[in-house]
């Protein structure tokens, strides 16, 4: 295993000050790999630090959005190059507190620039439109404007991109932002803030605020706070969305998944297999677009899982920082507890556990949270296995009779963030694009998200308002303003 001995205090980063919490508590982040090694101590904020980080943003706000987009778009590329100079530091911070495989946190390093390159060079296209005018010497026009002060509350399974995909808007739109990471994912988040700094974003602009409930509570709450940008459950999505409405202010709301891969007879098995093994066990199955449910027709059902288990058993679990790892740890105990219940419920529903069911923890990875990939089959549609998340690396394989009753278990649950389909029959194929209840769709490819420059955003409980990673981002993060304009002969 790495280790390292930088185990000082990171702080809260608030009106352009790196500063300890008001009241001086901390909370202990530890390697999920090896809780050995201790990566430090961090700020258990107080309301009080999310009162002074919403202040300053609010201060800050008029002069930020004077500046305008294409001054705040240069500041977003010199932030973009930094971050590009350091994202293998970025990586190993990712790998060594949310244990993913190096070269997944490599990718999401290099998405994070993607991302952000894309969002400041829309400086120079965010626009609105020129309008025919009912009256002689008259001209009607539409801009944009920021709606204020915004919240980003983001998770711990993209410590990277997903605070990137929303610093990066809200400060091109002229909104100021207090970011709240999840405390599971601390380090990443005070880095990412120091890139922004070095770029040049002036104090009080964004504002760096660690802990959990009562910081989150306070940014949910407070009258100042005119948007919130969550990533996480769908419990504390709701919390949000209730405290947020009394007031009116705007919710960007991505939830859970429970996504279905659809594999037809007629499908390239090997191909469908590889996807599987991506799409269920990379990041060991913590993503919201992970692949949780395959759903195949049942006269290629043993093929398929054969494929499966054949490449499962090749699986190196391991050291995330080692070349040959193919599976590393989930985040914390918590989860590791979830994918055995789980598990244990499944089999009374009756699935049958093919391999894996159970936590590996001999030798070097006792001192970490590691599952077995887990691979079930004989799994009801309607059991609680098949409905509900796990996040974590244990699959459902889910028969079904023909193409429309694979569509139907597919849309039975209340989630709908991916769907993927394998198939070669193009009717099948366009007939699943317009039958998935779900909002980011995939064909013969796995069903991880999208491009950085396409919508990132699901349907029915995966979502609520504005999508992300596009430019519909922009009805988030800004307003319309309207002008009928005349002028004398």
């Amino acid at each position: 295993m790495n280790t390292f001995k930088d185990s000082e205090l990171h702080l809260n980063y608030i009106d352009g000050q790196w500063r300890p919490s008001s009241g001086g508590a901390t909370f202990t982040n530890t390697n999920p790999a090896d809780t050995r090694d201790v990566i430090g101590e961090f700020p258990d904020s107080s309301a009080q630090d999310a009162l002074d980080a919403i202040g300053a943003a609010e201060k800050a706000r008029q002069h930020w959005d004077s500046l305008g987009t294409i001054r705040r778009g240069d500041i977003l590329f010199a932030a973009a190059e930094i971050l590009a100079r350091r994202k293998e530091e970025l990586a190993r911070a990712v790998t060594r507190e949310q244990g993913k495989c190096l070269r997944e946190s490599q990718g999401e390093a290099q998405r994070a620039v993607d991302i952000l390159r894309y969002v400041a060079g829309e400086g120079r296209r965010l626009s609105g439109s020129t309008l025919p005018a009912d009256e002689p010497r008259s001209m009607a026009l539409t801009w944009r404007k920021p709606i204020g002060v915004v919240a980003l509350i983001t998770p711990w399974n993209f410590p990277l991109a997903i605070p990137i995909w929303k610093i990066a808007p809200a400060l091109l739109s002229g909104c100021t932002a207090v970011l709240k990471p999840s405390p599971l994912a601390p380090h990443t988040a005070a880095l990412l803030v120091d890139i922004f700094v070095e770029a040049g974003v002036p104090a009080g602009v964004l504002n760096l605020v660690q802990g959990d409930r009562e910081p989150g509570e306070t940014l949910s709450n407070h009258p100042d706070v005119r948007g919130i940008s969550f990533t996480g459950s769908l419990g504390v999505g709701l919390a949000i969305q209730q405290a947020a409405a009394p007031r009116l202010a705007r919710t960007q709301l991505e939830l859970g998944g429970k996504n279905a891969l659809i594999v037809l007879a007629d499908a390239d098995l090997d191909l469908a297999a590889d996807a599987i093994l991506h799409g269920a066990f990379g990041q060991a199955g913590q993503r919201c677009s992970a692949t949780s449910r395959v759903v195949v027709e049942r006269s290629v059902r043993e093929e398929l899982v054969g494929k499966v288990l054949a490449r499962l058993a090749e699986l190196t679990i391991g050291d995330p920082f080692d070349a040959g790892t193919k599976l590393g740890p989930v985040v914390n105990g918590e989860r590791l507890s979830a994918c055995v219940k789980a598990i244990e419920q499944a089999r009374r529903d009756g699935a049958t556990c093919r391999t894996g069911g159970t936590v590996a923890d001999t030798g070097e990875l006792a001192h970490g949270y590691f599952m077995q990939p887990t691979l079930l089959t004989d799994v009801a549609p309607d059991s609680e296995l098949a409905m509900e998340e796990v996040f974590g690396p244990v699959l459902a394989v889910i028969d079904a009779e023909n193409f429309d009753h694979a569509m139907d278990i597919s849309n039975s649950v209340r989630y709908g963030m991916s769907g993927t389909i394998f198939t070669n029959n193009r009717k099948h194929i366009y007939d699943a694009l317009e039958r998935f209840e779900a909002g980011m769709l995939h064909v013969n490819r796995p069903g991880v998200g999208a491009w950085p420059h396409m919508p990132h955003m699901g349907a029915k409980l995966s979502q609520y308002g504005a999508p992300e990673c596009s430019p519909e981002t922009w009805d988030f993060y800004m307003e319309w303003r309207s002008a009928c304009i005349s002028f004398p002969a």
